[in-house]
Parts: structure tokens; C-alpha cells; sequence
């Protein structure tokens, strides 16, 4: 063949209208951040076949396209805390602590934060995925949900390649907006007043000794006295510097989260232009520090808190604050009341060595639907109790958990499963205190 001719033949082809694509598992997984992946894992490790579904081009949720940066809620409380959360967390902690992408933070909060690479976390998520024989689906947008009487039956969803039609005996919304509830026409909630989300940003160039010796309260007290001269919205937040790693995390912006496309798209310029403000004012106010810093990521619009279901359970303030152990409970936390309801900043409610408080499984089930259960932020509750469970350690907890709970309802209801069996199984998230 001569070689001068290769590249150049190509073929005509054109649409053929048809049925669409279809895929049959036992358990379907709508989102796959942190919640999402959870859930597909666990399944998957007890024998079922799992689609784990999202519209982003890449696993890990905001997790990894957030830049979130930092694992809260896995411990308790105190100057001694433990683990609260197992599953797929000990494998990130094992791994990701091996390969030095791990960065402890311990007092802060009362509790212990743990830094991360995003990039490590979805390599981490990627591997297992593949590892576990779980089928990815990405790119894949939710169009509509089939129901029959109180069973979900499929997901239909718009992807670049044409339809795609999901059929499974148990369903997971961990998409974080309870866009699979919602789809299917069961009720929801959303926040009466906004719940804001942030633009999360990673920077270099900055000096590491002189970010250190800033007093964080000073800091937060002239972000507060200038911000309207440099056109921010938060007065409060921090940077965590990774120690030797030349980058720093930054969380000090606010930015509305809208459900609509146009609305989010625009909220999402809207956050990195917060971003670029700010990182003017630290060079500005801390030029020793900062004078010379550049943003090195952008990372996607981090959301907290948008629309959730009505579940069977409505999880409380009053009962994160009193620590109440609800009969069906199926994870803990110690995270603080973190409401981030105003736009200059947030109302944090800190609690004392050894609170614990709980989630329950009826905040994960809908009642009028026996085969689907919502994980992660999407979960029953009013908007400051959630505030204290949508970090990622519960997170975790709330997908194992909604593996489990399918698991055993079979083709049954998820209502009706017995608990002390299901408890059984989530002993380490419920009682494990190594």
C-alpha cells in the first residue's frame, strides 16, 4: 500500500430513525458523585448488575468537578476522633493515602478534614468502577421516567449517540437535585429562600510561609470591611494550603444555584467572576502572600442544596441538634450546621466531643414509590438539618445504605424491608468507633 494514500477514504452515512438502545440491570444509579458511586460499588459487591448513569462527561460528581478538595463529615467529633463512616471510604483513605494525595487537617470544625487531589479521587473512582464490573453511562441525560403503579420500570435518556432506554428492578437518585423523583412527577421540595453554592478554586504561585502566618480571623474581618469595594459576596470562608504541594484550595465565594439551564450556565460565570474578584482583593490586601498567585483551576459550580424529595421521614433540625437516633437510622455524623442562606455568609453551628447525630431510611424512600432511593443531598429533611448531612461522609454512608436497602427489598418494597437485617449489614457506619 503506498503509504501516501492512508487517511484519505471515508464513508457517507446518515441518521436512521429506530428503537432506541437498551440496557437492562438490576440496579440503576442516577448521579454518580460520591453518594452515587457508593451506592454502584456496594451493589455491585453484592452480586447485582448496575448502571451508574450521569450527564457529565466523567465520574466523581462534584466531588471531582467541583474541586471540592476536602472529605468532611468521616469523623467524630473531639480530641480523639474516629471513623464514622467505612464502605468506600476506607479504600479512598487506604489508596489515596498511599499515593500522598491525602492531606489530614485535625482541630478544625472539632473534627478531622481531609484534603484531596480531585484528580486522584476520580482515577480512584474510575478504577474501581471498572474493577467491580460497574457499567458507566455517562453523558446520558434524563428525558423521562416510566412508572407502573408504585414501581419505577426505566429511565429513558438523551445521550450524543441517540436514546437510551435503562430497565432495572431498583432505582438510586443520588443526582443531587432529585432529578429522578422529580422526573417521574412524585413531590419535592425546594428551599423558600436561596441555599447559595461556591466557586471553588485552586491557585498556585502564592507563598506558603506567609499563608500560614495569616490570622484567619483578621482576614474574614477585612474580607468583611472591603468586599463591596472589590464587588464580593461573602464576607467569610478560607484557603488551605497542601503542605510541600505548591497549591492551595480556596473557598470564600458565594453564588446562586438555579434549576434552569440558561439560569445555571449564567451562575456558573457568575462564580468564577466571584473567583477572579477575589483573588484580586488577596493580592491586593496580602501581596506578601499572595502577590504572585494565579488560579490554576476553576473548578464546575460547586451545589449544595437545590430540590429534595418528600420522603417518609422529614429529617429535622431539631432532632440533628438533639442527636436523636431514629429506629431506622442508617448512617452517623458529627458535621456541623453549615446553611450557607445568605449571600455574605454562613451560619455555622458547631456541636460538642461525642454528638452524633443520625439518618434515617425514611428520609431516603418517597412513599408513594416502592422500588427507588434517593443518597446524598437529595434526601428528606429542612434545609438546615440537611445542611449537617449532605457533606461527604454521610454521603457515602446514605449510598451503601440505599445499595443494601434494594438489595434486600428484591422485588419488594423498600419500606418494607426488615431493618435490624439491613442494620446488620451498615454495622460499621452505624457503630464501628475503631
Amino acid at each position: 500500500m503506498d503509504p501516501r494514500g492512508r487517511g484519505r477514504a471515508s464513508r457517507i452515512v446518515r441518521r436512521q430513525d429506530g428503537p432506541a438502545t437498551r440496557l437492562r440491570c438490576d440496579i440503576a444509579v442516577l448521579g454518580a458523585g460520591i453518594a452515587g458511586v457508593s451506592a454502584a460499588l456496594e451493589a455491585a459487591r453484592l452480586g447485582r448488575k448496575v448502571a451508574l448513569i450521569d450527564a457529565a462527561p466523567q465520574l466523581g460528581g462534584q466531588s471531582v468537578a467541583s474541586v471540592i478538595g476536602t472529605f468532611c463529615g468521616l469523623y467524630s467529633n473531639g480530641p480523639e476522633p474516629y471513623q464514622v463512616t467505612h464502605g468506600i471510604a476506607d479504600g479512598i483513605l487506604r489508596d489515596l493515602g498511599a499515593e500522598g494525595a491525602l492531606h489530614p487537617i485535625r482541630g478544625r470544625r472539632n473534627t478531622i478534614i481531609v484534603q484531596y487531589r480531585e484528580q486522584a479521587l476520580g482515577r480512584w473512582i474510575e478504577r474501581q468502577v471498572a474493577a467491580e464490573g460497574v457499567m458507566p453511562v455517562l453523558s446520558a441525560l434524563l428525558v423521562s421516567v416510566r412508572r407502573e403503579a408504585r414501581r419505577i420500570r426505566g429511565l429513558d435518556l438523551a445521550t450524543r449517540f441517540g436514546m437510551l432506554e435503562v430497565e432495572a428492578d431498583g432505582f438510586v437518585d443520588a443526582s443531587g437535585d432529585a432529578a429522578l423523583a422529580w422526573t417521574a412527577g412524585l413531590p419535592c421540595r425546594e428551599p423558600q429562600e436561596p441555599i447559595f453554592g461556591t466557586q471553588m478554586l485552586v491557585i498556585e504561585g502564592f507563598d506558603e510561609e506567609a499563608l500560614a502566618k495569616l490570622d484567619r480571623a483578621e482576614l474574614q474581618a477585612r474580607l468583611a470591611s472591603k468586599a463591596a469595594r472589590h464587588g464580593l459576596l461573602r464576607h467569610d470562608g478560607f484557603v488551605f494550603a497542601t503542605p510541600g504541594k505548591g497549591t492551595a484550595l480556596v473557598n470564600m465565594t458565594h453564588a446562586e444555584t438555579p434549576l434552569d439551564p440558561v439560569g445555571l450556565a449564567q451562575a456558573q460565570a457568575a462564580g468564577r467572576e466571584q473567583g477572579d474578584r477575589l483573588l484580586e482583593f488577596l493580592r491586593a490586601e496580602y501581596p506578601a502572600a499572595f502577590g504572585a498567585a494565579r488560579v490554576r483551576t476553576y473548578g464546575q459550580i460547586g451545589i449544595r442544596q437545590t430540590r429534595w424529595i418528600v420522603g417518609r421521614h422529614h429529617l429535622t433540625v431539631d432532632e440533628v441538634r438533639q442527636g436523636y437516633r431514629h429506629p431506622d437510622a442508617i448512617g452517623r455524623c458529627s458535621w456541623p450546621i453549615e446553611l450557607h442562606d445568605r449571600a455574605d455568609g454562613v451560619y455555622w453551628e458547631e456541636f460538642g466531643d461525642g454528638h452524633i447525630h443520625w439518618v434515617p431510611l425514611g428520609a431516603m424512600i418517597p412513599p408513594d414509590i416502592d422500588n427507588l432511593v434517593a443518597a446524598g443531598r437529595c434526601i428528606d429533611g429542612d434545609p438546615a438539618g440537611l445542611s449537617s448531612v449532605r457533606v461527604m461522609g454521610p454521603c457515602i454512608a446514605m449510598g451503601a445504605a440505599a445499595a443494601h436497602a434494594l438489595d434486600l427489598a428484591g422485588s419488594g418494597a423498600v419500606a418494607q424491608i426488615d431493618i435490624g437485617r439491613l442494620q446488620a449489614r451498615l454495622h460499621d457506619n452505624l457503630e464501628r468507633r475503631d
